[in-house]
């Protein structure tokens, strides 16, 4: 079924069977590239961005997009607030043609930004948008965390509805967090009842906290130590949900294990740990393994660490390398943080060149980051 769609993905998408496909391939990529800068964005007024400049709370090289989830014919992006000097910490943008350098608007609005109201986002790290049109926030409620760490609030996930910008739920963390706590990521799916559920990943306690939010209730799940170990230097945990023919997973893995996990979410929502876990299998080579994404079905997009070409796995076959598909050769200079499906039709990255940023090693414009559609030919 995979095998199939990527076929089709890379003839009908990308490659026309007509002279020319590979000039009708890049100029399709360079209209549905967008760059993204923290010198784009939209402020009320400009008495407004001086204010934020001259008061340190505005720096436009330390500003960088890091996930991303597309709604029609916009994008909504995180930016946290790994440094000083970011004025909003969620955002969105025009995917229309002709914008390539588009203005970067808070979402939903200004005063859900502020820093050090804790009824409003602190850093938010994380969305996913739901079958409901519900956008799911994962705010750590930490700021600086690459320079002086400081903590603004409680850990939150919040709920907007993405058609009218209103915040429908906030859920506090904090009575589910532990002291070793570090949130990373979180995905969201209703079971057969019409019941949401979201599963945020806890990489610093080795667990993954479910938040049923009919029922306003939170739990933890911890997961076996064969998944990864606590007492190691600080690692990723990334969690990716995938629909199957036999049910909802889970699919999870450290980026230091050698060896991909699964479970049943039916499974999760009961608070079932180490007796559901599958052993998916060893990473090929023993390779470090980022976790992108997926098409909303059984297929897996990763890339390995270090490396900027994607491939795509199906869920439905063995785990090995011989069923990875490359779906895009990266260049040198950015690395894909998500993948995800959306406009067009078309499966999408986020990219930048975040190991420079980490490193402190960005010039004087700042994080070089695109959102443009996976391609296989990418120059």
């Amino acid at each position: 079924m995979l095998l199939n769609f990527v076929k089709f993905f890379l003839l009908t998408t990308f490659a026309s069977q007509l002279d020319g496909a590979c000039d009708t391939s890049n100029q399709l990529l360079q209209e549905l590239t967008f760059q993204l800068s923290g010198s784009s964005l939209q402020w009320p007024c400009q008495s407004t961005k001086n204010i934020y400049i001259h008061s340190g709370r505005f720096t436009p090289k330390n500003v960088i997009m890091t996930r991303a989830q597309i709604y029609r014919d916009e994008a909504y992006v995180t930016l946290p607030r790994l440094k000083a000097g970011v004025p909003f910490t969620l955002g969105k943008i025009s995917m229309k043609r002709g914008q390539c350098s588009p203005a970067i608007l808070p979402f939903p609005c200004w005063s859900l930004q502020e820093e050090g109201n804790c009824q409003a986002l602190q850093s938010a790290i994380d969305i996913f948008l739901d079958p409901n049109d519900i956008m799911w926030v994962l705010d750590v409620g930490l700021v600086n965390t690459l320079e002086s760490p400081v903590r603004r609030c409680p850990p939150k996930v919040i709920g907007i509805n993405i058609k009218t910008g209103r915040v429908v739920k906030s859920i506090d963390l904090d009575n589910v967090v532990v002291r070793s706590s570090r949130l990373q990521y979180l995905v969201a799916e209703y079971d057969e009842n019409g019941n949401c559920f979201i599963y945020v990943a806890d990489a610093g306690s080795r667990a993954i906290l479910v938040l049923d939010v009919q029922k306003n209730k939170n739990f933890r799940v911890v997961l076996p130590g064969a998944c990864g170990s606590i007492n190691s230097s600080p690692d990723v945990l990334y969690i990716v949900l995938l629909r199957k023919t036999c049910g909802t997973y889970l699919y999870f893995t450290y980026l230091k294990s050698t060896r991909l996990f699964s479970i049943k979410t039916e499974h999760l929502r009961k608070g079932a740990g180490s007796g559901a876990v599958v052993d998916v299998g060893p990473k090929p080579q023993g390779l470090q393994m980022v976790l992108l994404g997926t098409d909303n079905k059984s297929g897996l997009f990763l890339r390995y660490k270090g490396q900027s070409d994607i491939y795509m796995w199906d869920a439905e076959s063995c785990f090995k390398a011989g069923n990875f598909i490359e779906v895009q050769s990266g260049g040198d200079c950015r690395l894909s943080t998500q993948v995800m499906p959306g406009f067009r039709r078309h499966m999408w990255t986020i990219e930048s060149n975040f190991q420079d940023y980490i490193a402190d090693n960005l010039g004087c414009m700042g994080a070089n980051v695109v959102i443009h559609p996976v391609i296989k030919n990418k120059e």
